[in-house]
């Protein structure tokens, strides 16, 4: 990916943030298992406060949380890595719900760290680092929820 600016880099990741938010609050509504309904509003929810956090970042406002924020290494179980990519259809189980999802964070680490490979200031870097650990625990997160419910099936 090569950006003109920072402005544009930042600007991507807002639209990605979106586009993250919007699919998992329109799966949601679509829905009917309350347990991936919920998961899937509190993953939109997540999302729309990764789009704040880098409108903040392209108006100049890196607060006092990014400075503050302690940055900590998330292990990565690599589930997802071993998925293939998937459409959501609507009544799909639980856990292509969750296998799904898993691919959406893989994918957004991935933009995340070669934002942060790109990034040239400290206040950026930071964002991006938080970004980056953010969607790690989100992976890690759904990894192990998939690993849990496997499990409860019997695989």
């Amino acid at each position: 990916m090569n950006f003109e600016n920072l402005e544009s880099v930042i600007d991507f990741a807002i639209e990605k943030e979106k586009e993250a938010a919007d699919f998992y609050e329109e799966v949601s509504l679509q829905e009917s298992f309350s347990g991936a309904k919920e998961m899937l509003k509190e993953f939109a929810a997540q999302e729309r406060k990764h789009q704040s956090i880098l409108e903040d970042l392209k108006a100049g406002a890196v607060d006092e949380s990014v400075s503050k924020y302690k940055l900590k290494w998330i292990p990565d179980i690599k589930r997802s890595d071993y998925a293939v990519d998937m459409e959501y259809k609507k009544g799909m189980g639980y856990n292509d719900l969750l296998m799904l999802a898993m691919k959406q964070e893989e994918k957004a680490l991935k933009l995340y760290n070669q934002m942060l490979d790109q990034a040239e200031n400290e206040d950026t870097k930071k964002v991006f680092q938080i970004l980056c650990q953010e969607e790690a625990k989100h992976k890690l997160s759904l990894e192990t929820m998939y690993d849990d419910y496997m499990a409860k099936m019997g695989d």
